[in-house]
């Protein structure tokens, strides 16, 4: 009944598809080049990017930007010693078929991750689970053919959408990520969906506190692959 309150509404669920974001300019590439005193191009190249890829949840809906999931994660991972720079690409309202339509437009960014956080409006609208797991598979296919670290969100659903339905949609995230071979956060709102403190009015969407939970949930999955990713990255001496 918890999970209830929260997610009747998750995500802003405007019925219509949303725009575009309007910050493209945050996804301009990840290589610049800088002019040197004696006239010559030097290339620099930029901090790996981290992609929070979802509705609402990402864009952090109801807090200020900074307190947002994907700005304290980018403050989490500093404090942890890493570089990356976590760009937040949330969308309210947004489904797995806006996400699919804005993919060419995440992948400008060239992120070495994403966070793939999509599907509850989906659910709630009681989309067909078919269509929702094609349109995930096709964006996580397309991820990976960029070489993208795929990270995938797992969600739940009111019960009252029938038991088949329910369990079907969080089923669905585990087929996938099992499918693709990618990691799989089990539940994107771990410790905070149903708990009063640690949500907003409508209880809908988290508070900064909640948001603080949330990224903590999300640094304990991703925190093993960084590591991986900077060991392997690390020259190796004879």
């Amino acid at each position: 009944m918890g999970i209830l309150l929260l997610l009747s509404g998750v995500g802003g669920c405007d019925p219509k598809d949303p725009a575009l974001p309007t910050t493209e300019t945050q996804l301009a590439g990840n290589v610049a080049s800088s002019r040197i005193s004696n006239g010559a191009d030097r290339v620099v190249t930029k901090p790996a990017r981290i992609v929070a890829f979802g509705n609402s949840l990402t864009a952090g809906l109801g807090v200020p930007p900074d307190q947002s999931y994907p700005a304290q994660l980018q403050r989490r991972l500093r404090e942890a010693g890493y570089r990356h720079e976590v760009i937040n690409a949330g969308v309210s309202g947004d489904t797995t078929t806006g996400g699919l339509r804005r993919l060419d437009w995440i992948l400008k960014s060239r992120p070495s991750m994403v966070i793939l956080e999509l599907g509850a409006n989906d659910g709630l609208r009681g989309q067909p689970l078919s269509l929702m797991a094609s349109n995930l598979a096709k964006i996580i296919d397309r991820l990976q053919q960029a070489g993208v670290e795929v990270v995938l969100a797992g969600m739940q659903i009111p019960p009252n959408y029938g038991l088949d339905y329910t369990t079907g949609f969080a089923s669905l995230f585990e087929q996938l990520a099992r499918d693709h071979s990618v990691t799989l956060i089990p539940f994107f709102l771990e410790g905070v969906a149903a708990r009063k403190e640690l949500n907003q009015a409508d209880g809908i969407h988290p508070t900064a506190e909640g948001y603080r939970i949330v990224a903590q949930t999300v640094l304990d999955v991703i925190d093993p692959l960084l590591k991986k990713d900077r060991l392997l990255s690390q020259p190796k001496h004879r």
